[in-house]
């Protein structure tokens, strides 16, 4: 849920400071983009954290090396995140996000079924973790230049 939050709420304060002057942010799609980008430096974060042990768990049994999948989905998720916001990455940083949360859908999947916890709070059923997932992979799609610049 927190990165729902982030992405909520850092969308409506970059545009709250695009409409107070700051061009940058003048408009939907840039902001949405730097939204992307915060979310994903926040569930980046986790990977390394007092949660990582909570992902590494998430992970399917028949996944190998679950450890390394964890580093390995945070660095991607820092690398999309900056890319989201480089022009000339752009399209491919959202492309990869949107991939990257397609192939991770499983261990939601798996969490959710084995009422797993994330931080000592339960992780979101699964009909909400797949809506909540919808709308990431829109807000990703959505930020590329696909819909804006």
């Amino acid at each position: 849920m927190a990165p729902f939050i982030a992405l909520v709420a850092s969308f409506l304060l970059f545009r709250i400071v695009g409409l107070l002057g700051i061009s940058y942010f003048d408009d939907w799609h840039t902001s949405l983009q730097g939204a992307v980008a915060v979310m994903f430096l926040l569930s980046a974060s986790a990977h390394w954290g007092k949660r990582r042990n909570d992902l590494i768990r998430m992970v399917p049994p028949a996944f190998p090396k679950k450890e390394w999948i964890v580093t390995v989905t945070g660095w991607l998720e820092i690398a999309g995140a900056i890319g989201v916001c480089l022009p000339a990455f752009s399209l491919a940083a959202s492309i990869g996000l949107t991939l990257m949360l397609i192939a991770m859908f499983p261990a939601n999947i798996y969490a959710a079924r084995e009422k797993m916890t994330i931080g000592g709070r339960p992780v979101p059923k699964l009909p909400f973790r797949a809506v909540l997932q919808l709308v990431f992979i829109a807000a990703i799609l959505l930020a590329s230049p696909l819909f804006g610049q």
